[in-house]
């Protein structure tokens, strides 16, 4: 069996999670939203794909708190981790760090920056405020990477 557990604060981690799950295609995989499911059991799953997003620079403190309480079960499975954010290419690999642990990153059979978006209509409005002077951004927009995803799917199935 396998779970995909994921943290998505304006549902572009979620979205990602669904599109993995549906692109996976089996009957034993699982969808774990941890704002619904706060403490899940992984005991019984062989493989977990792991995702979250970056906000102000950091992942969901609940998605890091779950995998430092989880990380010696996790170590025991098959594991793929993928990071929804705006950054490009060296800025984002630090973002990706930050966000896992090390010895998590280097048991993963996968690892994926799979993009991220900039969704105006589910932000409040400091998030509004900061991401158009931070990012110089105004209205809505999405860079997530198919490819990506479909890669981390692949290398489930």
């Amino acid at each position: 069996m396998t779970a995909i557990i994921y943290m998505s604060n304006h549902g572009t981690t979620e979205k990602i999670a669904l599109s993995i799950h549906k692109l996976i295609d089996k009957e034993d995989v699982h969808p774990i939203d941890l704002s619904m499911n706060k403490k899940p059991d992984i005991s019984g799953y062989k493989k977990i794909i792991i995702g979250g997003s970056i906000h102000a620079g950091a992942i969901q403190k609940r998605l890091k708190d779950f995998v430092a309480k989880n990380l010696n079960e996790l170590l025991k499975k098959e594991i793929a981790l993928f990071l929804c954010c705006m950054k490009d290419s060296e800025e984002a690999r630090e973002q990706f760090d930050n966000a896992f642990p090390e010895v998590l990153r280097k048991h993963a059979k996968k690892i994926e920056i799979v993009g991220g978006e900039f969704l105006f209509d589910k932000m409040n409005f400091f998030e509004r405020y900061i991401v158009r002077k931070i990012a110089g951004v105004k209205e809505n927009i999405s860079k997530i990477d198919n490819q990506k995803i479909a890669e981390i799917a692949d290398a489930f199935r």
